[in-house]
């Protein structure tokens, strides 16, 4: 399947070791930009990483007699399982719908949309953009909740999780030029928001 699938079918849980370690810090950068605002604090990146590196020895051999996607893109999926897991259980819910769908669909959109506002958020902080801040933070939330669920799920995977085109087509089961002409889509009503305002401008 690919050179990192070789290496995984000819040195086993090792060779996971070892891709698991060299992306560790894009599945932590994933994990904080997915984790519920409701239980940061709580949960501790480092220990689903802990639990999903568990889980993704465990589900080794399936995914070699099987593969279907690339072998980050498996290791993302099942980490981002590991911490809907690890939320379902800080909030004490044996079963929680949104969570469910989540776990079977992909991330629920209004997640989405929130860990794409704190993220743009943390980015307006100098003087001049503080007095629009609130303003367009609004604006952007009134967007991105206009934007169809899988244009605003290529935007978050390919800016804030730097997936590749390729890999945002594997994550979400679409085509390549799909994935492509969403996120074109995706960053033209985004740009709606993010072009500077004319005072802004000025300064």
């Amino acid at each position: 399947m690919n050179e990192e699938f070789d290496q995984l079918r000819t040195g086993g849980e090792t060779a996971l070791a070892g891709l698991f370690e060299q992306y560790r810090d894009r599945l932590e950068r994933m994990l904080e930009f997915r984790l519920d605002d409701r239980v940061r604090g709580r949960v501790d990146p480092a220990d689903v990483l802990q639990e999903a590196y568990i889980e993704l020895a465990r589900r080794l051999p399936q995914y070699l007699a099987a593969p279907n996607v690339s072998t980050y893109v498996w290791m993302r999926q099942l980490t981002y399982q590991v911490l809907i897991g690890v939320q379902r259980r800080h909030f004490g819910q044996k079963r929680d719908p949104r969570f469910e769908v989540t776990a079977v669909h992909g991330p629920d959109p209004n997640a989405t949309s929130l860990s794409i506002l704190s993220a743009f958020a943390e980015q307006l902080t100098s003087p001049s953009q503080a007095l629009v801040r609130e303003e367009e933070l609004q604006q952007l939330r009134q967007l991105l909740e206009s934007m169809d669920e899988v244009d605003r799920e290529v935007l978050a995977l390919r800016h804030f999780e730097q997936l590749s085109n390729n890999q945002i087509a594997e994550t979400l089961g679409i085509s390549v030029t799909a994935a492509s002409n969403r996120y074109v889509r995706a960053m033209l009503r985004l740009s709606q928001i993010a072009e500077p305002k004319d005072h802004d401008k000025r300064v």
